[in-house]
């Protein structure tokens, strides 16, 4: 698990990309796998606590993808 920072993200669509140092080019992360109740949501400068992988493919662009997301708090 890492640190990492939303860099944006889309509610309407459901996903969005952040950045750690260990995931250069950016993670491409998913609504479903934010770890918080109710409805999933990103803020983009928001900090977040990261587990990722790199499947061996591009997911929508970017070589990882988030396994788990959780929101730090503020």
């Amino acid at each position: 698990m890492v640190t990492a920072t939303v860099r944006e993200w889309h509610d309407e669509e459901g996903w969005g990309v952040l950045d750690s140092p260990e995931t250069p080019g950016g993670c491409w992360g998913h609504f479903s796998a934010i770890e918080m109740d109710g409805f999933g949501t990103l803020s983009p400068g928001q900090k977040v606590d990261l587990t990722w992988e790199a499947p061996g493919f591009l997911q929508d662009g970017y070589d990882y993808r988030a396994v788990s997301i959780v929101p730090q708090p503020s």
